[in-house]
């Protein structure tokens, strides 16, 4: 499973967004199931990764498994229940 946050250096939210989702899975023990990667949207490899999944606010947080989308969230950092269900 794979977390994916597409965001910019200079964001306080979506630095916001990294922190709360980094601690959470390390809280929940998953830091072997789930690997979470930041993209900055400043780089053409973030640009890039973005376009491919349609990301195009910042910050905008996906929860992906098996290749497929499972949650999203735009311009908001993802509520821990939330996630954690997502995460399910």
């Amino acid at each position: 499973m794979e977390i994916k946050i597409f965001g910019k250096n200079d964001c306080s939210l979506c630095k916001t967004a990294k922190k709360k989702i980094d601690f959470f899975i390390d809280e929940w023990g998953m830091k072997d199931e789930v690997n979470v990667v930041f993209y900055d949207m400043d780089s053409v490899d973030g640009l890039t990764e973005g376009m491919v999944l349609d990301a195009t606010e910042v910050p905008t947080t996906i929860v992906m498994k098996d290749n497929n989308e499972v949650a999203r969230w735009v311009k908001e950092v993802p509520e821990s229940e939330e996630l954690k269900s997502s995460l399910s």
